[in-house]
């Protein structure tokens, strides 16, 4: 038996719930070592004694979302597809589309390139940034720009790998990239004296190091390698990445343009308030990480299953996800809302920053148990190809509530509207995700073109 078939029957035949901690384990190192790129920018910058270096990390996430939201775009437009077509063994038509949705997101990281480099201090200015910290924003996001295109590449291949049921290849270029990145940033930024441009530089030499070894990944473990051969850019192509890709680059772009109307709100009561939620929103990120990565190891099992029109497997899939997710999450709620000022502290120890930012992320910790529901709920939607759904899931945290409520809520009552806006933009997203899902899953036990079996 060849390593193709191999996998097919091991996505298609073992017990959901083992199957799926398998998955789900390189895919939370995964999710956790991204994270950590941008927490030990924060952490190390943070150490520089200024709220204003600290603020520019803040700037610079809503780049870094803008980043991410092309490559999860064409990693998960062509990795959704690439699943359903690995399911029902047309490996051809997969291994063209891994090679066009990696040679489109690698253009589409060089054009955020040249416009970003272009229109820099425009581009900082609505990032968010103040007077005082524009001269760090635009020192970090200049250099952060040079790299985009090897970023949103790397994110496309790790995202086709997991698809592929293959994260563990993913898991060790992200690893490599991370434990780089976390060595170069005190040697850059304080024994070469390079300050925020170091924490920059730190970052895309690690990202390219790890798109390396993504490269070599592809070649391996009965891996759809990338060969510039196979680019088919065909409107069919096109169309099934949009269908696909659509959910992720409405959430990572609303994600973005929700940090900068976040630093906008949090900018009118100071540095150290925009500096308090650059370090609650990196935490929750990292907490958030955890429980996404067990859901990606959710996806290409559904995506195989609803290939092969195991239905059922997708649905105790889901059931399973959701309870171990949910348990989870309570736990970091509960340890985040006991320890919250000590968190804030540990990025960044000024008694200003600690105590706006305890607040706020005590505020997200009590609602933080429901992105379990939430989350995997716009992962089935994408994964199934129920775009529009999964678009609308993926856009209302960040985008249909968040940006809302930052407008309304601080003219109401101020920094405190600014603290409390996440917390309330997840319970809205819940109560349209549970009945959204709840009809999903009637559909997939009624129409379910095989029989249930135990």
């Amino acid at each position: 038996m060849d390593a193709n078939e191999e996998k097919f029957l091991r996505m298609t035949t073992q017990p959901v719930g083992g199957l799926v901690c398998r998955l789900a384990v390189p895919c939370i190192v995964s999710m956790m070592i991204t994270a950590l790129y941008n927490l030990a920018d924060t952490f190390f910058v943070g150490r520089m004694h200024s709220n204003s270096a600290t603020g520019a990390i803040g700037v610079a996430f809503s780049l870094m979302a803008i980043i991410q939201a092309v490559g999860f775009f064409f990693g998960h437009g062509s990795g959704n597809f690439i699943s359903r077509e690995l399911g029902g063994h047309r490996r051809d038509q997969a291994e063209e589309m891994a090679a066009t949705g990696f040679l489109l997101s690698f253009a589409g990281g060089c054009l955020l390139t040249l416009l970003g480099l272009l229109f820099l201090e425009p581009l900082v200015r609505l990032l968010g940034s103040t007077e005082t910290i524009l001269p760090y924003a635009k020192s970090y996001v200049r250099i952060i720009l040079l790299g985009a295109p090897w970023m949103t590449a790397s994110l496309t291949l790790n995202n086709q790998l997991r698809f592929q049921g293959s994260a563990v290849y993913g898991m060790v270029g992200i690893t490599a990239g991370a434990v780089l990145n976390i060595g170069l940033d005190p040697l850059l930024i304080f024994t070469c004296g390079m300050g925020v441009s170091g924490a920059a530089v730190a970052t895309i030499v690690s990202q390219f190091a790890g798109f390396c070894l993504l490269l070599l990944g592809c070649r391996r473990g009965g891996n759809l390698p990338i060969r510039l051969s196979r680019f088919r850019p065909t409107r069919r192509y096109l169309s099934l990445i949009v269908q696909g890709g659509l959910p992720s680059l409405g959430r990572q772009t609303l994600n973005s343009v929700g940090a900068i109307v976040l630093n906008h709100a949090a900018g009118a009561y100071g540095d150290a308030a925009i500096a308090a939620m650059t370090v609650v929103n990196r935490a929750m990120m990292m907490a958030n990480s955890a429980m996404i990565g067990f859901g990606q190891g959710f996806q290409p099992v559904c995506g195989f299953n609803y290939g092969a029109g195991l239905w059922h497997r997708v649905r105790r899939g889901f059931a399973f996800c959701v309870k171990a997710s949910s348990g989870f999450l309570l736990l970091l709620s509960v340890l985040g809302f006991a320890f919250a000022p000590q968190i804030v502290a540990l990025f960044r120890n000024d008694p200003e920053v600690i105590a706006f930012g305890s607040l706020a992320l005590r505020l997200q910790c009590v609602t933080f148990v429901s992105l379990g529901w939430i989350t995997l709920s716009n992962m089935l939607l994408q994964a199934i190809g129920r775009t529009g759904p999964a678009t609308f899931l993926a856009v209302a945290r960040q985008g249909i509530f968040l940006i809302p409520l930052l407008l309304i809520l601080p003219g109401q009552f101020q920094a405190l509207g600014v603290q409390m806006a996440q917390p309330i933009a997840d319970l809205l997203t819940l109560c349209c995700a549970v009945p959204l899902q709840l009809r999903e899953l009637r559909r997939l036990r009624e129409e379910s073109p095989l029989p249930e079996t135990p």
